[in-house]
């Protein structure tokens, strides 16, 4: 009983503080961290972080972009930084709530070149750190002016339309075929929407064959068999290029021999005329007439006279002889002039225009011309080598620009004149073609390589490229050079095929209507972050529908010939525009189907609208208030 009695009395003091042992290591226990036990537990929190996104896109007007960054481990204050960031992105990182998770910023400018990079994020915490690697890319800011640009275009307007041309020869056959291969041809040249599609013949097409009075002089069969055809299809309105004189008018160098034949070639230019528009002519006993009912409107005189044996005065007589005697026939047809191969602006070489321009657009008085002029041709190539790098016939599309408004500028000189649209009748991106003996003709000791980039995806930057700064400097016309052709040339294949060339100009001139009798597309104005590897040009249509073309011209290397391009992502701003009801997106890319060509997807409006395009491409981006 003592001793019952003293370990009482002993253990009065040591109780409270049992109790308080208990109600300590309870706490500690619940809160993971007493004992052996707490010590293990904490070591199974591994520390884990992940991103909200995978990429994050850092526009280059400083418009900051946010990432979540969600983080999961100890308790404690988290501390994040990023590396490898490109020189001029900034970052901060702020915690949300309580816990060490929280939200990323990027803010980036146009220092920044646009591209992707991958920084690496790096969180530590609780003695703990982990890293996570992710994509960072700088966009281009194309910001859309809610105005007009009437600098730019015709007095702001968009005028330019889209064709294409018809070399026709024995070579070429008989493209268009009968019955059911006809009517699909003829319907896959109406779907590119080409206004005048150019017609040239030459060869055993040039429908005059002799001139012995006898009705064996002319045959019209291998011509019509692709002129009726495009007669009946696009807007049955083409335009026949008379681009060579009969052999029998030309000397022994194949041109035309002025001294001996002008006038038989005017009266040559007067029969083509009757034979599409005026119920024919008899010749040797024979009626020669079109079986078609549509005319021919538009009409050019002669093709390159500067590489074809003649000065520019030569041509002024030329086209002051025969552009009367054809419109002796028909009053009414429109005519088309010089047709110039036209490169070198400025270095007196035999393309450069500033050596015909002066002479032909001279007073009459003077020994300019004195006829009818509707409109005034040329035609631009991106060179003549198939060894020339992507980056070079980049180069060479502003200075299309410069040539037609040197143009434009001649043309004011001519108060009767002044009006006169100029038009490109024949582009691509190689002049270049086989000589006889297979060798190059712009470089004879090369063995001539079809140049592959006519129809690739670089073609679906190029041309929309062309489009673009040729339609700003005021051009109204631009023809593909062909339509049936190689990979180089054509727009289709012998087979009618279309190729990516094909669905390039056929998403310009379904995505910029230039329309007779209807108000033309406006050209908006727009800045851009970054000029140097995209094009942009926004237009709005009378219903208000707006269209911003994004071209990516961004090349990978410089040395690249028919590369792929660098992806370029663009930031639409439209921040200008009260809200679209919808928006669509089309593509034209490496990627685009050639059997059905692209597809639009719908987009949800927004005041910033993301294009991305994976390398060499167009894209255009349709919104409808």
């Amino acid at each position: 009983m003592r001793v019952w009695m003293r370990l009482m009395r002993d253990c009065a003091g040591w109780l409270p503080a049992v109790a308080g042992c208990l109600t300590g290591a309870a706490l500690l226990t619940l809160a993971g961290c007493s004992g052996g036990k707490a010590s293990s537990a904490g070591a199974a929190t591994k520390l884990s972080i992940s991103l909200g996104s995978s990429s994050v896109v850092v526009a280059q007007d400083g418009t900051p972009a946010t990432v979540p960054v969600y983080i999961m481990g100890p308790a404690g204050t988290a501390t994040v930084t990023v590396s490898g960031l490109p020189a001029g992105v900034s970052e901060q990182f702020t915690p949300v709530g309580s816990g060490p998770s929280g939200t990323l910023t990027l803010t980036g400018g146009a220092t920044v070149a646009a591209g992707s990079y991958s920084p690496t994020l790096t969180v530590s915490l609780g003695g703990q750190s982990q890293t996570q690697g992710f994509t960072v890319v700088s966009a281009v800011v194309v910001k859309v002016a809610n105005t007009v640009d009437t600098t730019e275009g015709v007095k702001g307007a968009l005028q330019q339309f889209m064709s294409t041309s018809f070399q026709i020869t024995e070579y070429v056959g008989n493209f268009f075929g009968t019955g059911a291969t006809q009517t699909t041809n003829e319907a896959t040249l109406s779907a590119l929407q080409p206004q005048h599609v150019r017609l040239q013949a030459l060869s055993q097409a040039i429908p005059m064959k002799s001139d012995t009075g006898g009705a064996s002089d002319w045959d019209f069969t291998l011509l019509d068999q692709t002129v009726q055809p495009v007669l009946a299809s696009a807007d049955h309105s083409p335009e026949f290029e008379i681009a060579v004189a009969p052999a029998w008018m030309c000397d022994a160098s194949g041109h035309l021999d002025m001294t001996n034949h002008l006038k038989d070639f005017a009266a040559y230019a007067a029969n083509l005329v009757a034979y599409y528009n005026t119920g024919g002519f008899n010749w040797g006993g024979k009626h020669f007439q079109s079986a078609s009912s549509q005319h021919i409107q538009w009409w050019g005189i002669y093709n390159e006279f500067n590489l074809n044996g003649m000065t520019a005065a030569q041509y002024v007589t030329l086209y002051d002889t025969v552009a009367p005697a054809m419109l002796a026939v028909d009053p009414t047809i429109k005519l088309s002039a010089l047709e110039l191969s036209d490169y070198g602006l400025g270095t007196g070489e035999m393309g450069d225009p500033q050596l015909y321009l002066p002479t032909f657009l001279a007073a009459p008085k003077s020994g300019g011309v004195s006829a009818q002029v509707d409109s005034i041709s040329t035609h631009l190539y991106g060179g003549c080598n198939q060894t020339d790098s992507d980056a070079a016939l980049f180069a060479a599309v502003p200075q299309f620009a410069q040539n037609v408004q040197y143009f434009e500028q001649q043309l004011q000189t001519r108060a009767d004149l002044a009006h006169v649209p100029v038009w490109v009748t024949e582009n691509n991106v190689n002049a270049d073609f086989a000589a006889a003996n297979g060798k190059s003709n712009c470089n004879p000791t090369q063995v001539f390589v079809t140049d592959g980039r006519g129809s690739s995806a670089f073609f679906a930057a190029w041309r929309p490229y062309v489009f673009s700064v040729l339609g700003k400097a005021g051009n109204q016309a631009l023809y593909q050079w062909m339509f049936p052709g190689d990979a180089q040339y054509g727009e289709v294949d012998g087979n009618g095929n279309p190729r990516l060339s094909y669905w390039v100009d056929r998403a310009l001139a379904t995505s910029f209507p230039m329309t007779p009798g209807k108000a033309a597309p406006q050209i908006l104005k727009l800045t851009a972050t970054d000029n140097a590897s995209i094009e942009a040009l926004a237009t709005q249509n009378a219903d208000g529908t707006v269209m911003v073309m994004v071209v990516d011209r961004a090349v990978h290397a410089a040395g690249d010939d028919n590369g792929s391009g660098d992806p370029r992502t663009v930031v639409v701003d439209l921040s200008s525009f009260s809200q679209f009801y919808a928006a669509s997106l089309t593509s034209v890319t490496a990627g685009t189907n050639l059997s059905t060509g692209p597809t639009g997807a719908g987009m949800t409006p927004a005041a910033r609208m993301t294009v991305t395009l994976p390398g060499y491409g167009v894209a255009f981006l349709r919104l409808t208030p």
